[in-house]
């Protein structure tokens, strides 16, 4: 069982008294059988709920600086006709109320909460999405982190780990965009993936008939999973572990960069999908741009001559120029471009680095 969650704001020009706003209210409430109470407000408006029979709640508030608004909770299964019923009639009878103070008038469609499926992921700036998720395809744990595959009707299946929003089988420009949009020529190459546990680098990586790929991954249920219910990304990728053009390593990308730079081995390509770049220097992102150095500078000693570094960044924001500061502090000089790709899913503009020495 689901609950509904309807809001109804009126923004106004001017704040208004409740003892004028409130009481040709209160007969629809009563119609609807609904108990009233009222809370202290310190002065700050009136706030009053209303309980009904049916246990539906309304929250009404008569903000002192000018805004007045309702929240409606119900059961997802409960009449809806009956729901549009008292929110129409609320919202015409504060337009006679408010008649010439209304700025604003902003209905949303229901949050649904506590459904068996979550609709609502935030972006990477804390921004709420709701998405058109209408099913669990596969849930578990892993020694490192949750693992939720859900269905969406319009990007296919979506990976998500850790609570975090990782990638739709229709994001194949995301994808595309890690790899160089089509400016790279890996024929013939070696690259190394950091990341990449959806497997959707790597199969696009095979087609161009690449020399060696190694892609060092720490959770082998990712792949497992990814290999069952996102082959909209990684194909047949997974169905073999160890071809002659490619090697999968399960573990910890920090000790096999360290063991890379200690035997001299180099790459064409480094592609790193293991983070996204933080979006400030606050403390709680410390942990994770100390990461972020670590495997930038032993990526860039793993990189021949010619080769490129190729990684995602986050949305296009200030803080891009934190991480072009970092590239700036490295043993050795480099130069970077980037790129800007909308990625279906995500539904904001995504940003790509690609750095090579100079």
């Amino acid at each position: 069982m689901a609950l509904k969650h309807y809001t109804l704001d009126f923004k106004l020009c001017m704040a208004v008294d409740p003892a004028s706003t409130v009481p040709d209210l209160l007969s629809i409430f009563h119609e609807q059988e609904m108990t009233e109470t009222v809370h202290e407000t310190n002065g700050k408006g009136y706030l009053g709920t209303f309980v009904g029979k049916n246990s539906w709640l309304v929250i009404l508030r008569v903000h002192s600086h000018g805004l007045v608004t309702v929240d409606l909770q119900c059961y997802e299964e409960d009449d809806i006709a009956q729901v549009d019923n008292l929110l129409n009639a609320l919202e015409t009878k504060l337009k006679v109320i408010l008649n010439g103070n209304i700025k604003r008038i902003k209905r949303l469609p229901a949050l649904i909460r506590g459904a068996e499926v979550d609709r609502y992921w935030p972006t990477s700036d804390g921004r709420l999405v709701e998405y058109d998720m209408d099913q669990l395809v596969h849930e578990e744990d892993s020694a490192f982190q949750n693992i939720k595959i859900l269905h969406s009707q319009q990007y296919g299946n979506v990976i998500i780990l850790k609570d975090d929003y990782n990638l739709a089988e229709c994001d194949l420009p995301y994808t595309q965009a890690i790899m160089g949009s089509g400016r790279e020529n890996y024929t013939g190459k070696e690259v190394l993936i950091l990341g990449g546990g959806d497997g959707g680098i790597l199969f696009e990586l095979v087609k161009q008939k690449p020399k060696m790929v190694i892609i060092v991954y720490i959770d082998q249920k990712v792949i497992d999973a990814s290999r069952k219910y996102m082959r909209g990304a990684c194909g047949n990728i997974y169905d073999n572990q160890e071809v002659d053009c490619y090697q999968i390593i399960i573990g910890d990308c920090v000790p096999a960069l360290k063991k890379y730079v200690q035997e001299g081995k180099t790459f064409d390509y480094v592609i790193n999908e293991l983070t996204a770049i933080p979006s400030s220097r606050e403390p709680k992102e410390d942990s994770i741009w100390e990461f972020l150095r670590l495997t930038l500078n032993m990526s860039i000693k793993v990189l021949r001559p010619s080769g490129k570094y190729l990684t995602q960044a986050n949305l296009l924001t200030k803080s891009l120029s934190l991480y072009e500061e970092e590239l700036g502090k490295l043993p050795c000089p480099v130069e970077f471009s980037k790129e800007v790709a909308c990625v279906p899913s995500y539904l904001e503009q995504w940003v790509f680095y690609s750095v090579w020495k100079k």
